[in-house]
């Protein structure tokens, strides 16, 4: 599958940003994205879990940076029931918050944590750097769902990859 296909074909996106958005400095990318995919009539949201990156509110400050319009970025308690009516879950660089293990393993160290329900979304899309478990250690069992497409590599570069498949060509002069 196309994740530009799977984009453009959809209604309303949910971005979820994670520590590894933070590590790959990928913020600006990550709400460019958004704004292009607004432009393209999408309904587009961030969804922010209260414990991604490195402190409490470390994707509020990276986002706002990187001029995210407020009104469209949402903690789990405004969002988390929007996922099942979502077209796509668009993941970069969250790995344990969006993992569906801590609601089906008992016993792991993520159990029971509340997670951002992005595996009820339509189809997600994940940009992350490998399918390597997040800090917890627990596999993340969306990378293996059927309308999981993972586009592994740093994640500036796949986003910018997918401005390009985006963006309308450049008419010919």
């Amino acid at each position: 599958r196309i994740p530009s296909i799977t984009l453009r074909a959809s209604r309303s996106v949910i971005v979820v940003p994670g520590y590894g958005m933070a590590q790959a400095h990928a913020q600006l990318e990550t709400v460019q994205l958004g704004e292009i995919l607004a432009r393209m009539g999408k309904q587009v949201r961030f969804a922010v879990h209260p414990v991604a990156g490195r402190m409490p509110g470390h994707m509020h400050v990276l986002l706002a940076e990187a001029g995210v319009d407020p009104d469209t970025l949402l903690d789990i308690t405004e969002i988390n029931s929007d996922f099942s009516s979502t077209d796509v879950a668009l993941i970069v660089g969250a790995c344990d918050v969006v993992n569906p293990a801590a609601i089906t393993q008992p016993g792991t160290p993520i159990s029971g944590m509340p997670i951002l329900n992005a595996h009820e979304a339509r189809h997600a899309v994940v940009c992350n750097l490998d399918r390597r478990p997040g800090y917890s250690g627990v596999e993340n069992s969306l990378y293996a769902e059927p309308a999981t497409i993972f586009l592994e590599g740093d994640a500036k570069v796949t986003l910018r990859r997918l401005f390009e498949t985006l963006q309308p060509p450049a008419s010919a002069v």
